[in-house]
């Protein structure tokens, strides 16, 4: 289908602003810590808080959202999208409150360090020590360390997978579910057809993709790793039960969907969902575009489902 009005419009207030590839890992931070655009949905949590714990190389930020009603609730160690460069706690406080008042978790929002300066693999040596520690802090948090999910949007959404595996293959927490939102899920090259089909014009392009991964890796070798391309994990099997959102004009949308039937194959209950007219980011967008709204209903939707499930 068409690219969606309402998201055709948040593309042309974009065209004004110079593309990601072209910026310094400075102003393009800048440029993301700048994005807002009023009527943004913000709906009424319990409480939010700043945390630190004790990460791999120093301290590890973190903010703590739980929604209303009594708990213990269920937990949700969520990472958010940035390429691995760009993007912060702020950036992604719409998405986390969204989360948290639509499923009733406790969501945890790691703030894990970022390349170029912490090359990979510092990103998922945080996330799966985030996870360890949200784990291990639930009765603190108000949370039920029984009921847990990994989430991510983006490289977040990476993160979320890679963490799952990790997890499964270096011991850990049993985890309920794994949400991914438009995740990266391999290296750029050889690519996909959709990185080719949604190369420029729909925000998050081709390449920016390349800069994000140049930043992110020390050599194009890594990019073969399984904990930097969970699509390229020899074994998916003994993995959470996932939801794996895409984009319609995303360039990660068809390695989205290779990761899911990937996750099928090996037997992993797995939905996937395409969001016809969307594009990459459109998760940040509910309150201004109507699909991005139902989106977020229907992941959340998917995550108390996976509640009820018998254990």
């Amino acid at each position: 289908m068409p690219v969606d009005p309402q998201i055709q419009m948040l593309l042309s207030l974009r065209a004004a602003l110079p593309e990601l590839h072209t910026l310094s890992v400075a102003d393009a931070r800048a440029q993301f810590a700048a994005r807002d655009f009023p009527g943004l949905s913000k709906p009424e949590i319990a409480g939010v808080v700043n945390r630190d714990m004790q990460g791999p190389d120093g301290s590890l930020g973190l903010r703590v959202y739980t929604p209303l009603g009594q708990g213990p609730f269920p937990l949700m160690v969520f990472f958010h999208g940035s390429g691995f460069v760009v993007c912060s706690l702020d950036t992604h406080d719409g998405m986390c409150r969204n989360l948290c008042a639509g499923t009733g978790c406790v969501v945890v929002s790691v703030d894990y360090r970022l390349a170029p300066e912490a090359k990979f693999p510092a990103a998922p040596d945080d996330c799966l020590a985030a996870t360890r520690w949200a784990v291990a802090n639930a009765a603190a948090l108000g949370a039920d360390p029984g009921r847990v999910f990994v989430a991510g949007d983006s490289a977040g959404g990476n993160l979320a997978a890679v963490t799952a595996l990790r997890i499964r293959d270096e011991g850990g927490p049993a985890l309920l579910g794994q949400l991914l939102i438009y995740p990266v899920t391999d290296y750029y090259d050889p690519g996909t057809p959709s990185m080719t089909e949604n190369a420029e014009g729909y925000g998050l392009g081709r390449a920016g993709m390349i800069w994000f991964w140049n930043h992110y890796l020390k050599t194009p070798a890594d990019g073969a790793h399984p904990h930097a391309s969970p699509l390229r994990a020899a074994r998916l099997d003994g993995l959470p039960p996932a939801l794996v959102v895409t984009a319609e004009y995303d360039p990660l949308r068809d390695e989205g969907e290779y990761y899911a039937d990937r996750l099928r194959q090996a037997g992993i209950p797995t939905e996937m969902k395409r969001w016809d007219g969307m594009n990459h980011g459109f998760f940040f967008w509910p309150g201004v575009v109507d699909r991005a709204g139902a989106a977020m209903d229907e992941a959340c939707a998917w995550v108390r489902d996976v509640l009820k499930r018998p254990g």
